[in-house]
């Protein structure tokens, strides 16, 4: 299961920040932040090769990011009534999503310049909660749900060591990361069975979502579910393309 780490700040104008690991099947294929939706304009994303949608989509010229988590699906519909849940996050950047979306269960984080919200999806009722200020985390149920092994080892942390100065907010995040990994049971990057499947840790995001415009990073893991000293690294390489200034911002004279 996914995992998202995320920072609402309490004063208007300031960046919501976020980190996102992406646990997936090795073995699907899928391709990193770009822009393969060419009928969806300028959005970018993570794509899952075989559906087709996002895991991450962002819509840079409107401030907006979505990042998808699985749910359990607590309905009695069969296969054949749902649709991919890869479509989510690349309507919840555009136009929205419905009241009573055709997936199964899911969690997703919706991020603006104005702040957050988190839409609880079990295939019965949808929730949408707007995230109050300060650090959260985010897996399969609730926001901060300590009864998630992660989140209640490393919630405190994340908290305590808070966001560094400048470009590089995130490395304190990083930090508490790679010490989860000395905790197996609890651990942010991960490897888990779920049904005879296995997933594992796969890609590393970072976002910055503010009225400047969005910064989003990637780094993809070099074994799944494991972590390896290059990580920093690559995550401060980033991909220029992906910073871009809101459209007011961008269409002012130069």
């Amino acid at each position: 299961m996914c995992t998202v780490v995320i920072d609402v700040p309490g004063m208007p104008g300031e960046p919501v920040r976020l980190l996102a690991v992406r646990d997936e099947d090795r073995h699907r294929p899928w391709r990193g932040l770009g822009r393969w939706w060419p009928e969806r304009g300028g959005v970018l994303g993570v794509r899952d090769d075989r559906a087709g949608g996002a895991w991450l989509a962002v819509d840079p010229d409107a401030a907006r990011l979505a990042v998808l988590l699985n749910r359990e699906d607590l309905s009695d519909r069969g296969d054949d009534e749902v649709v991919t849940r890869g479509g989510v996050p690349l309507d919840a950047v555009g136009d929205g999503i419905p009241d009573r979306p055709l997936t199964r269960g899911f969690n997703l984080v919706e991020v603006d310049a104005a702040g957050a919200h988190l839409v609880e999806w079990d295939g019965l009722v949808a929730r949408r909660t707007r995230l109050a200020p300060g650090t959260h985390m985010i897996a399969h149920h609730a926001v901060d749900d300590e009864g998630t092994p992660r989140i209640a080892r490393w919630l405190a942390g994340f908290r305590r060591v808070g966001l560094a100065a400048g470009e590089e907010w995130w490395m304190p995040w990083l930090d508490v990361v790679e010490q989860s990994t000395h905790d197996p049971g609890a651990a942010v990057l991960r490897r888990d069975d779920h049904d005879g499947h296995v997933l594992e840790s796969l890609l590393v995001c970072v976002a910055s979502i503010g009225p400047g415009g969005v910064d989003v990073r990637e780094a993809t893991l070099q074994e799944p579910g494991r972590w390896d000293d290059g990580l920093a690294a690559r995550l401060r390489r980033g991909i220029p393309s992906a910073m871009v200034p809101r459209a007011e911002t961008a269409e002012r004279p130069q």
